[in-house]
C-alpha cells in the first residue's frame, strides 16, 4: 500500500515532469482581469511601473501549507508589499476541485492564513492559469516594471512537505525580487516549479 508520502512524492514527480509552457523570460506577460475576493475587478494594466509577483494559490495543496503554516509566505508577502511589490495570489482551481472557493470562501481563508497579498484573484475557469502555463501550487511569476516576464518557477531549491526545509533552501522568489528591486541582473530567471498540480 502506498504511503501518503509517497503518493505526494509521486504526485510531485509527475507535476515535474510536465512544466513546459511558452512563456519566454524577457517578453511581455500576457494581460488579463480577474475578480478579487472582495469583488473587485483586478487588471494588470493597473499597475504599471509596478513589480508584479504572481502566486498560484490551493489552500488543500500541502505544499502550499508548508509556506502559509510556517507564514513563510505571508512574511514574503508583507516584507515586499512594503517595497512597493504587487502580490496576487490566483487560484484557478475549477467548481468541484481541491482548493476551489467562493469569493466569500476565499475571504475567510485569507483572514484565517492571515494572507497578506494585494490580492487573492479567483480564475475559476482557469483561463490566466493556462495563460501562464502555471502546473503547480504554488507556482512564482514575477514580472518586472515593464511587465516584461523576470522569473518563473519555484519558490525555492527543496521540493518537500517540510516546514524545516524552507530556511535549508535557496529562495528563489526573494532573491529574484531583492534583484529586481536593487536593479541588477536576475541569477536565476527560471526554474522547475513543483507542488500539486493546478486543479483545472
Amino acid at each position: 500500500m502506498i504511503s501518503r508520502h509517497s503518493r505526494i512524492i509521486i504526485l510531485t514527480l509527475l507535476v515535474l515532469a510536465n512544466t513546459a509552457n511558452g512563456l519566454v523570460n524577457g517578453e511581455k506577460a500576457p494581460a488579463f482581469s480577474l475578480f478579487s475576493h472582495n469583488g473587485k475587478k483586478v487588471s494588470l494594466s493597473e499597475f504599471k511601473g509596478r513589480i508584479v509577483v504572481l502566486e498560484w494559490f490551493n489552500k488543500g495543496c500541502p505544499f502550499v501549507k508548508k509556506f502559509y503554516e510556517s507564514r513563510a509566505m505571508q512574511e514574503w508577502q508583507r516584507e515586499f508589499i512594503f517595497k512597493n511589490v504587487i502580490w496576487l495570489t490566483i487560484s484557478s482551481s475549477s467548481p468541484g476541485k481541491q482548493g476551489h472557493e467562493s469569493a466569500k470562501q476565499t475571504t475567510a481563508t485569507r483572514q484565517r492564513l492571515n494572507i497578506n497579498s494585494s490580492h487573492n484573484l479567483l480564475d475559476h475557469d482557469g483561463r490566466v492559469g493556462k495563460l501562464y502555463g502555471a502546473v503547480t501550487t504554488p507556482h512564482i511569476f514575477i514580472l518586472d516594471k515593464q511587465h516584461r516576464l523576470a522569473y518563473q518557477g519555484a519558490v525555492d531549491s527543496i521540493t518537500s512537505i517540510e516546514m524545516s526545509d524552507i530556511a535549508k533552501a535557496e529562495n528563489y522568489l526573494t532573491a529574484a525580487l531583492d534583484e529586481l528591486i536593487n536593479e541588477k541582473d536576475i541569477k536565476i530567471k527560471r526554474t522547475r516549479p513543483y507542488g500539486c498540480s493546478v486543479k483545472y
